[in-house]
């Protein structure tokens, strides 16, 4: 009679494993991780991300934003750590393709969509709709006392001004190593300083000369000129959803919810969501969810 017991406690103990075990797989199967790298445009677009499958799918939804920089949110994303997150047309391109840094908007999207998907496996979605390329700008005293308005313009004082750029951007083809080629930028000092330091250093007058984002809030705080990229040196960045093909075939709701976005967001906006993280200090997920309810993608 004991062994008889111990039979049936043995295959009940069994059928509530497999039961466990069967739940944690379909959990982990209806689980999307949303990642973002870390910085505020992309920790809003990130939540923004989160939000809308959160709020119209019966998906489980992970966030792991604040990842890292773009290696980080790469490999990650290679290695089945990460489903979802934002990315840029020309951070696709040059960083992630090893291409040659050009401006035709189109063809880098073309370009970095067929590549994604033949060789990584992932899908490359809709542009959001905004480019955050990356500008130099100045402050207006600046730009009125050499009467600068172009990169060009800049390039002809560039020996009596100090850059202040990231440490990203002094050592990128697409950053100032290629414009010194492309426009002959020699400045009399650069100071690497990253993150809204830069942005300090020039309004205390440190350095006269940042590179920035096109869309970064930051240019609205400060008041700052951009310098028109009269050689379209830069190559376009326009925001896109990137998404593993094998979540896509598994879930199309995720494609079709994200690309609700697409044409969505423009450089305005985005400059107005950046400016209220970096100027009014609000949660970026609280600015992501009041675009989606304005827009009406989420209750």
């Amino acid at each position: 009679m004991r062994n008889a017991k111990n039979i049936v406690f043995f295959l009940i103990a069994v059928i509530v494993l497999v039961g466990t075990l069967g739940a944690c797989r379909s959990n982990k199967e209806n689980t999307i991780v949303v990642a973002s790298k870390n910085y505020n445009e992309a920790l809003v677009l990130g939540s923004m991300f989160a939000s809308l499958l959160e709020h119209n799918t019966d998906l489980t939804i992970v966030r792991k934003l604040n990842l890292g920089g773009t290696n980080i949110a790469f490999q990650a994303m290679i290695s089945n750590e990460v489903d979802v997150y934002p990315e840029y047309t020309g951070t696709g391109f040059v960083s992630i393709m090893k291409r040659k840094s050009i401006s035709d908007t189109q063809k880098v999207y073309d370009e970095m969509k067929k590549y994604y998907n033949d060789e990584l496996d992932i899908a490359v979605l809709k542009p959001l709709g905004f480019n955050n390329t990356y500008a130099m700008a100045i402050r207006k005293d600046t730009a009125a006392k050499y009467n600068l308005k172009t990169c060009s313009d800049l390039a002809a004082v560039s020996d009596k001004l100090i850059l202040g750029s990231t440490f990203e951007f002094a050592e990128r083809d697409d950053g100032y190593l290629g414009m010194q080629a492309a426009y002959g930028m020699d400045f009399k000092d650069s100071k690497s300083v990253d993150g809204a330091l830069r942005y300090q250093a020039l309004a205390n007058k440190n350095s006269d000369v940042i590179d920035a984002f096109t869309t970064d809030g930051l240019l609205k705080m400060y008041d700052l000129f951009v310098l028109e990229d009269d050689k379209h040196f830069f190559p376009p960045y326009y925001g896109v959803p990137v998404v593993r093909n094998e979540i896509i075939k598994k879930h199309p709701e995720v494609k079709v919810q994200l690309e609700r976005l697409g044409g969505l967001i423009n450089e305005e906006t985005m400059i107005e969501m950046n400016y209220l993280v970096d100027k009014e200090g609000m949660d970026p997920a609280k600015v992501a969810d009041d675009f989606l309810r304005k827009n009406g993608l989420i209750d």
